[in-house]
Parts: C-alpha cells; sequence; structure tokens
C-alpha cells in the first residue's frame, strides 16, 4: 500500500470525485452534458465519448488534488490514458490524487427491499491489476429500498467481498447507498448504521475500509463510524438530490466528506469553452470542498 496515498485519505482535507458511470449509466451522463445517444455507433464509441469528457475534467487547471482526494474510475478508463500517461498514474504522478477503482458489475434484482451486487468472475485479476497500475482503494455499489433482511444481505455480501479486496492489498468503499425515496428511510438508516458498526467491530487491527453512504435524516447518525479505528473515510453520496442539497446534507454530518457524480458534473456541458468548462467546474468543486470541511 502506498503509505502517502494512505495519508492523504486519512487526513487530507476536500473530496473523493466519482468519475465511475459504466455502461449502463454512461449514456445518461453523456446526455447530461450535452452529447446525445446518436453521437455514437458502438459501444467503444460511447466509451471514447465519456472518456473524453472525463479527461477534460481530470485535465482541467481546476482539478488537482488541493480539494479532489481521490479519484473512482471505471474499469475502462483505468485501462486508458490521459495526456499519454496511465490514468491512475497520471491522477497520483501530475494531480496527486488517490486512484480508486469501481469493481461491481451492476445489481441483482431487487429481493427483500434490497439489490445486491452480481456476480464478480475475475475479481482476483482484477484487483491485481489494479495493484498493478497503482490503484489504492476500489468501490463497489448496492442499493437498499427499505428495512429488514435485504439490508442484512447488502452487508454480508459487501463484507464478504471487502475481505477479499483487503487480502489483494487495497482498501475497499463499501458502498449501500439508502434510496433517498425509500418510504422507511429512517428505519432503514437505523439498521444500516447498526449493521455498518458490528461488521467494522470484527474487522482486524489492519483492516481498513472506507464507507460511501446516502445522507442520512438524522444529523451526524455515522459519527462513530467517522471515529472508528478500522474507517479511513465517511463518505457521502449525492444520491439523487440536487449539488445544493447534497451539500447542504452533507455540511451537517461532522467529518465526512463528498463523493459525488452526477452532482460534481452539474452544470458542464460539452460545449463550454475551455474557460467556461474551467469556470464551472471550479465552482462546483469549490462548494463541494466547502461543504466536506464541516
Amino acid at each position: 500500500m502506498n503509505e502517502q496515498q494512505l495519508e492523504k485519505m486519512r487526513t487530507g482535507t476536500g473530496f473523493v470525485a466519482a468519475l465511475d458511470q459504466s455502461g449502463g449509466s454512461t449514456p445518461k451522463a453523456l446526455r447530461l452534458y450535452g452529447i446525445e445517444d446518436d453521437a455514437s455507433a458502438s459501444e467503444e464509441e460511447m466509451f471514447d465519448l465519456v472518456h473524453q469528457m472525463r479527461a477534460r475534467i481530470m485535465t482541467s487547471p481546476a482539478f488537482t488534488g488541493e480539494h479532489i482526494l481521490g479519484t473512482i474510475l471505471f474499469e475502462n478508463t483505468m485501462d486508458r490514458e490521459v495526456e499519454g500517461r496511465p490514468t491512475a498514474e497520471y491522477l497520483w504522478d501530475i494531480k496527486t490524487i488517490v486512484p480508486i477503482l469501481k469493481v461491481d458489475k451492476g445489481l441483482d434484482a431487487e429481493t427483500d427491499g434490497a439489490r445486491t451486487m452480481k456476480p464478480m468472475p475475475g475479481l482476483d485479476e482484477l484487483l491485481a491489476r489494479a495493484v498493478e497500475k497503482g490503484v489504492f482503494a476500489t468501490k463497489m455499489r448496492s442499493v437498499v429500498c427499505g428495512p429488514g433482511a435485504g439490508l442484512d444481505a447488502v452487508l454480508d455480501q459487501q463484507f464478504q467481498v471487502a475481505h477479499r479486496i483487503i487480502k489483494a492489498g487495497l482498501v475497499p468503499i463499501i458502498e449501500p447507498e439508502i434510496e433517498i425515496r425509500c418510504p422507511e428511510k429512517e428505519a432503514a438508516e437505523d439498521q444500516l448504521h447498526a449493521g455498518l458498526l458490528a461488521h467494522a467491530e470484527r474487522l482486524g487491527p489492519d483492516e481498513l475500509i472506507m464507507l460511501k453512504l446516502t445522507p442520512p435524516e438524522r444529523d451526524d447518525l455515522y459519527a462513530d463510524l467517522v471515529a472508528h479505528p478500522q474507517v479511513l473515510r465517511v463518505l457521502f453520496l449525492s444520491g439523487g438530490y440536487s449539488r445544493d442539497e447534497a451539500c447542504e446534507r452533507l455540511g451537517r454530518n461532522h467529518g465526512c466528506v463528498a463523493s459525488f457524480s452526477r452532482a460534481l458534473t452539474e452544470g458542464l456541458r460539452a460545449e463550454m469553452s475551455p474557460a467556461e468548462f474551467d469556470a464551472a467546474l471550479a465552482a462546483s468543486i469549490a462548494q463541494i470542498a466547502a461543504a466536506s470541511a464541516t
């Protein structure tokens, strides 16, 4: 494990940028950026376009390690280059931003009020490749639609995979997202909090995790996890909230930092001039960094 990256993630200021849209979410991300579906004739062309968008963000003078702790990458992005360098190498060596890799393969159908992750064939090989490329951490996402047995199944699966990731020499980001429209959101959050704490207590002294969570209804619900010695960081996703509301909710939860995707890129458009693009990105980063500093 890169000790400088570990120290940055442990004590640095700023937030984690999520640039990890995959096959299912990439078309929507491109549409929000102003590129319609008919702009690409194949999946490869679509990924070329989204890599151009991501590279434009990563190479912007607004996008630096001053306010960005780490960046979550899709596998396809990790395997490409930015300004002639492998993406993870570019992020750390040029921008001093910690590279993180999304490793899940999407979600299974809803069962018992939750969606667990699909099987991840080839995970061990992917983790080994990520280590070789200089990646520090991974991210995997499940979705919770309410309290109950499904939520417990999500946590059991997340931590089972997390142990494999830790053994590979990486830090897993565990993301059990609670849908913001969940009718029993607060009850689900209470169950999630108790489950996360119980699993964290079973981690060994050398086992570190990060958590990526939906902003809770009760402020500072996760304060004991923020302070937990095995939890390197608690990150908040934007979860469908606007950037303004996501930042407002984040700012009420002390010690947590953002890991926004759509809310980070909100308002960025392909047709913007370089000056317009950099100014819009700088304003977004400043707002999210300020909310992450509480």
